[in-house]
């Protein structure tokens, strides 16, 4: 038995995002409790469900996603479970077909921003975190979009970008200059 005081007015658990809480009440029909169950883990901590139980949650979710097709936030749920899942380039697909379905939906935009930063992708990253930002209604939705604002910019001014190597390749270099440099000094040695 749950305790009241660690439920929302809505019922869900007060550990749960506020952004999932949201998107869970849109669906309180196609997610089954098992569904909420294994979302609000998942939230907790990503590396809590086994991989058995990670291909159970998507499977849900597809079947969620079937059952009330024109809801984004089922596309967003299912996205954020194939991150997860280290499934990159699905739910890149399902972010951005939620995104199109509803161009005006924050966690939509937020957590296709936050994918394409996670894939080193900054520059749309930023774009969609922008139009996240843009679309914030309270608070909290402001805070996150800024939180990941910042985080990219910070990638971006630090030149973590996809396919970087020139970074690397330079201080190789630097390396080798300064061990060849040294061998050719000339060794001085004390004489009494």
């Amino acid at each position: 038995m749950q305790n009241t005081r660690s439920l929302t007015p809505d019922g869900m658990p007060l550990s749960m995002p506020v952004a999932t809480q949201q998107i869970a009440l849109t669906l309180p029909a196609e997610l089954g409790q098992g569904t909420q169950k294994s979302l609000e883990r998942m939230f907790r901590d990503p590396r809590i469900l086994e991989a058995d139980e990670r291909a159970d949650l998507i499977a849900r979710l597809r079947q969620a996603c079937e059952l009330a097709p024109q809801v984004p936030e089922a596309r967003v749920l299912l996205g954020m479970a194939l991150c997860v899942d280290l499934q990159a380039q699905e739910a890149l697909e399902e972010l951005r077909s939620a995104t199109s379905m509803a161009p005006d939906c924050f966690i939509a935009r937020l957590k296709l921003g936050e994918l394409l930063m996670r894939l080193r992708i900054c520059d749309q990253a930023a774009e969609e975190t922008h139009r996240a930002a843009q679309l914030a209604s309270n608070p909290v939705q402001s805070e996150l979009a800024r939180k990941q604002a910042a985080t990219i910019r910070t990638m971006q001014r630090e030149g973590i970008e996809r396919g970087g190597y020139g970074g690397l390749l330079s201080r190789v270099r630097k390396l080798r200059r300064n061990s060849i440099q040294q061998s050719i000094e000339p060794i001085l040695v004390a004489s009494k």
